[in-house]
């Protein structure tokens, strides 16, 4: 026991490290947030218009059109992070060689320009998934267990305003706002998603 937790100090001193150097910290977080935020209002946006359609919907199709959207928006996510941010700390690794007139590529800046993008594109592929799932958590238990959820597609839409709500309260305590206008102002964002795919579908 000892012996594991001596071995797992170093690696986490490490990985703190490696966020302080790139100051990555804060773009995990900003990631974190916003594509959850994108999972949960794309869900939401899928099952109000499956809501509102004039057919009869069938929930396998449901679930399947949600599930499809929410892989869709983390291998996006995954992919466009890695390749962005990987362009990113390679040129601000370039402008400090330059600056240092040194090889960093075996330093701390090095392994964070190299480990980092990866970090970033995971969390940034993981938060509209996460979200996702949690959203359709409703609709796999009527579908696999129909006596449990009486109204499925409602159920999901209700826990996605939740989560969106949940969300805009963790950005107002990031950004020192009131947490109650935050949770408010993010749930107002989606009601008026929500009105405007109703809009479309009465056309």
């Amino acid at each position: 026991m000892d012996q594991r937790i001596h071995l797992r100090r170093p690696m986490l001193k490490q990985f703190q490290l490696l966020f302080s150097i790139s100051q990555s910290d804060l773009i995990v977080r900003r990631y974190f947030v916003v594509n959850g935020f994108d999972g949960a209002l794309t869900m939401l946006g899928l099952l109000i218009g499956f809501y509102f359609s004039n057919d009869d919907v069938v929930l396998h199709i449901v679930l399947t059109a949600c599930l499809g959207a929410a892989i869709a928006l983390s291998v996006s996510g995954v992919s466009s992070a890695y390749i962005s941010e990987s362009a990113e700390k390679k040129k601000e690794l370039k402008e400090l060689e330059d600056a240092m007139i040194a090889d960093l590529q075996d330093s701390a800046h090095g392994q964070a320009t190299r480990f980092m993008p990866f970090i970033i594109a995971v969390v940034n592929g993981l938060a509209p998934l996460i979200f996702s799932l949690i959203i359709m958590m409703p609709l796999g238990l009527a579908q696999w267990q129909p006596e449990l959820i009486t109204y499925p597609i409602e159920t999901a839409v209700l826990v996605a305003f939740i989560l969106i709500f949940f969300l805009g309260v963790f950005i107002g305590s990031i950004s020192d706002s009131f947490w109650l206008w935050a949770g408010f102002r993010a749930l107002l964002i989606a009601l008026i998603t929500s009105l405007l795919i109703y809009l479309i579908c009465l056309f």
